[in-house]
């Protein structure tokens, strides 16, 4: 006689085991015909599920949060069956649900085309129609294994050899006369699935991601709750292919990549000032907050990185070489382990602390070549990292001051839209949960002193302490994880660093916090870019304003209102060129140059310039100090 208690705390007493579906029924019709999936003691299960003990359900319906992953999943399961039965003998290996959508990879001889992926979409689209139940089955492991070998599917057979232990049963989901090996949940029936999916691409995969493995084919798909979010979502793709940092990057000509340098960025002129910017200004914010800037070395030796843990779990993503005299060296992936050298260098005291050390620390990692992606995903990187050592008593208020300080930056870069994501202890860790209950402590104490809303995931903190990660909401809706900040008292533990406390005592161990509010330089110009579509605020446009003339009899004055501006600190320069004015207006309205500024005879005359905005409005005519003025305030540039 199980009694289910629902979410809202009350509950149902059954006199025989129930399924998901039977409760949903009882509740009412409506939610029997909506019900996707359960879920039961917080795990999910399909429908048919039975429980023959007390349990506490939800029950999981099209606006449950849980439901995009479900629907996508079943998609995923949809495209496999419409493949084989367009394309027999096609083998079927894996397929996930992803962020936005799933894929699933094929062995098959002969390539997929572009037209194929619409066949394939209308086939899915018959399935749902056929409204197939989806039902889950248990299998012996040999069996499972003789039933995918009888058929051909070498790659499922793998998979059971591999994943699946000796004596274990395999699960496998059946839709029609369609199956494959699925741990589940899905969907009660094909057409329960939305028909608001769209194949995207192409692409090729290895087999179990191994470069040494057989070469597969992989369908990319999106799927989503109606068509109203399926077209959202494909005119965000629309828009954010417009707004592609790589292009817009070429094209404003602020860096270029080479495959003589993979991963890494050529900064031009243009792009390099931007960089530089992004660095005056975290220095001023940081100066302000009272962060000292330290540097470290980029290359170190093994030792150092054995001991910071980085050797034996970092390795294979590390850049290292060996000299004549047999000592092994690295390339620096992140900069903590620098930091706690340079705080190990001299006797600290409680009263040198909270100790607020940043480096714009320049760090490689190889990431695979696959996986680079203009300025979001390179190998070459540097990080606006801090480290901030404190005594436990400072550790909350220090967590609060850099959660404010994150906050106010980001608002800077017009960045309002700012999640907070709380990750809380892993299974496997270091440290004891006392330890663990404190440094989980601060960062939550800090955001309810301050009263932010936080999403919390359970589980998924560092192995050396929990961490608050900040993700930005652009201008076309996408999110981006940039900030972070850890606590950490693993690594003054594995390098023994210490102050002097009040008590005379010098063994006391400081907390360390990791502080990053860009995460990437690089990535975060990417993001930029992006957000803003290249047109930058002034404040932050390598190019401010351009001066024209309109012929040549003008630029003696041009370049000495040159000089002028940029003795006022003002990003300015200069086109003589023997071309027509408005295809210099053109032009620069192009290279999005916030302010373009046009001397004619008359203007020459009375010592001014036309001023007219990137966005084609007219500002009439200043004089040199009058538009100086003007320009700075708008930028907040401080005279030096």
């Amino acid at each position: 006689m199980p009694q289910i208690t629902l979410p809202d705390g009350s509950s149902r007493q059954f006199d025989n085991p129930v399924s998901v579906f039977d409760v949903a029924a009882d509740i009412g019709p409506g939610l029997a015909k909506a019900a996707l999936a359960g879920k039961v003691n917080g795990e999910m299960v399909d429908t048919s599920f039975v429980m023959d003990d007390d349990a506490e359900l939800s029950i999981i319906t099209s606006k449950s949060e849980e439901a995009l992953e479900l629907i996508r999943h079943d998609a995923a399961h949809v495209m496999a069956q419409a493949v084989q039965e367009l394309f027999p003998g096609t083998q079927v290996t894996i397929g996930p649900a992803i962020e936005d959508g799933f894929y699933y990879d094929f062995a098959r001889e002969t390539p997929f085309s572009a037209d194929d992926l619409s066949k394939i979409e209308d086939r899915m689209t018959e399935i749902v129609d056929r409204d197939l139940a989806i039902t889950r089955e248990v299998w012996d492991r040999d069996a499972a294994k003789q039933t995918f070998g009888d058929i051909g599917e070498s790659y499922k057979v793998e998979i059971i050899e591999d994943i699946i232990p000796e004596g274990e049963e395999v699960s496998v989901y059946r839709q029609g006369d369609w199956f494959d090996v699925c741990r589940g949940p899905h969907l009660p029936s094909t057409g329960k699935l939305p028909k608001a999916f769209k194949l995207m691409k192409l692409a090729g995969a290895y087999w179990r991601g191994d470069s040494n493995n057989e070469t597969l084919q992989r369908i990319y798909g999106t799927a989503w709750r109606d068509k109203k979010e399926l077209n959202k979502h494909l005119t965000q793709l629309e828009e954010a292919e417009k707004r592609d940092h790589r292009k817009i990057g070429r094209k404003l000509d602020f860096f270029h990549f080479s495959d003589d340098a993979p991963g890494s960025v050529f900064w031009h002129p243009k792009g390099w000032t931007l960089f530089r910017q992004l660095l005056d200004y975290m220095r001023q914010r940081q100066d302000e907050a009272g962060y000292v800037e330290v540097n470290t070395p980029d290359v170190m030796d093994r030792s150092l990185w054995e001991t910071s843990g980085h050797w034996f779990n970092y390795r294979e993503n590390m850049f290292s070489t060996q000299t004549e005299d047999e000592r092994i060296f690295a390339l620096k992936p992140m900069n903590c382990p620098g930091s706690v050298s340079m705080f190990a260098q001299g006797l600290k005291s409680y009263r040198d602390l909270p100790l607020r050390m940043a480096e714009f620390g320049k760090v490689h990692r190889y990431e695979p070549s696959g996986a680079l992606h203009g300025l979001m995903r390179v190998r070459h990187f540097t990080q606006d990292d801090a480290h901030i050592y404190c005594t436990e008593q400072q550790m909350e208020q220090e967590c609060i001051d850099v959660v404010k300080l994150v906050l106010d930056i980001y608002k800077d870069f017009g960045f309002d839209d700012v999640i907070i994501k709380l990750s809380t202890r892993p299974e496997n860790r270091i440290g004891s949960d006392e330890v663990w209950d404190k440094l989980e402590g601060a960062l939550s104490n800090a955001l309810d002193v301050m009263g932010l809303d936080y999403i919390l995931f359970p589980g998924e903190g560092a192995f050396y302490g929990p961490k608050l990660e900040f993700v930005l909401r652009d201008a076309i809706g996408r999110d981006w994880q940039c900030g972070t900040l850890q606590v950490d008292m693993n690594l003054p533990e594995r390098f023994d660093i210490s102050y002097v406390d009040e008590d005379g005592s010098r063994d006391k161990r400081p907390v360390m916090l990791h502080r990053a509010l860009f995460g990437s330089l690089e990535r975060f110009i990417g993001i930029l870019i992006e957000h803003y579509e290249g047109k930058f605020p002034v404040w932050l446009s390598p190019v401010q304003a351009v001066l024209m003339t309109i012929t040549d009899k003008q630029d003696d004055y041009v370049k000495d209102v040159e000089k002028q501006l940029k003795a006022r600190g003002i990003r300015v320069m200069s086109d003589l060129r023997n071309e027509k004015i408005g295809f210099k207006i053109r032009e620069h309205t192009l290279q999005a140059t916030p302010y373009l500024l046009v001397a004619g005879h008359r203007e020459m005359e009375n010592g001014e310039i036309a001023v007219r905005t990137q966005k084609g409005d007219d500002l009439g005519t200043m004089s040199v100090d009058d538009f100086a003025n003007f320009i700075q305030q708008e930028a907040r540039i401080r005279l030096q």
